[in-house]
């Protein structure tokens, strides 16, 4: 297979998302202010306030007598607009699994744009390590800030993880089994995913969408961020896309050659030989 170099546009799409949807999670506040109905008055007053304080372009007037303005609006607009362009343009490299349908492009689209979040979760923390020990001036928000990221990183990656086949799976039993006992064994195991998914969303939803995320629950530090009110709502919405890919895994696999492990005594010497010949050993 041919190696495929990464362009500029598998990073500057994913970039551009995540750069809009930072924007629009922040800005949140205001799109509850002007889309969702108040449940009581102090609660809008709450999340008024709470948008005056946060807010990254106070001076801007709102659009449509909104409080969310014209950066708000190009922020929430534009993401799905990036979203669906890294969709249609990702591409499959060979350390990944290459049987690849137009469905699982939309999981490893929200690979590649947890790996930028990987890249600026570390630039947060190269940053915070520069200020803290050679300016001695310490930030405010690095901690937190990398804490929140770090919670979407591991979220999206569970959900590339299940498309690329790359999850924790014991198969010492499985591979013994015949080709039509193996039909069941992925039947149930997709039934019991999809059943946990359902359970934590019916067990859940309101104490994260109403409770958390309504109410846009802070962090109560320094910086503050959204975290309760974000990363949630956000457990249940990936539980749900794990599900759904699962269900397109057993249908994409169904018919598939089923793969089988090497045992201890099956390991490539030919293979070993190389791996030793680019750590330099003889």
């Amino acid at each position: 297979m041919t190696e495929k170099k990464t362009g500029a546009m598998e990073w500057l799409v994913p970039m551009a998302f995540i750069s809009c949807a930072a924007w629009a999670v922040w800005h949140t506040p205001a799109y509850i202010l002007d889309f969702l109905p108040a449940q009581s008055e102090s609660l809008f007053s709450q999340i008024s306030e709470l948008h005056t304080r946060k807010d990254v372009t106070p001076n801007m007037p709102g659009l449509f007598g909104g409080r969310a303005d014209i950066i708000d609006w190009a922020a929430l607009l534009l993401m799905p607009v990036f979203f669906i362009i890294g969709v249609i343009g990702v591409k499959t490299y060979s350390m990944e699994f290459q049987d690849v349908r137009r469905a699982d492009k939309f999981s490893m689209f929200v690979g590649r744009a947890t790996m930028v979040l990987i890249l600026a979760m570390t630039c947060v923390m190269l940053y915070e390590v520069f200020v803290r020990y050679v300016l001695e001036a310490p930030t405010l928000w690095a901690n937190e800030l990398t804490l929140w990221i770090a919670g979407f990183v591991f979220l999206c990656s569970g959900l590339y993880a299940m498309q690329q086949r790359s999850h924790i799976r014991i198969f010492i039993i499985y591979e013994r089994l015949p080709r039509w006992a193996r039909h069941i064994c992925d039947c149930l195991s997709t039934f019991f995913i999809c059943l946990f998914a359902a359970a934590m969303v019916f067990g859940s939803f309101k104490q994260v969408f109403v409770n958390k995320f309504y109410k846009w629950e802070m962090f109560g530090t320094a910086f503050d961020p959204p975290i309760p009110a974000t990363i949630q709502p956000m457990i249940l919405i990936i539980m749900c896309l794990i599900a759904l890919q699962s269900v397109i895994n057993l249908i994409a696999d169904w018919n598939v050659d089923p793969e089988v492990h090497l045992s201890t005594a099956d390991i490539d010497e030919d293979e070993i030989e190389a791996i030793k010949r680019s750590l330099g050993e003889k």
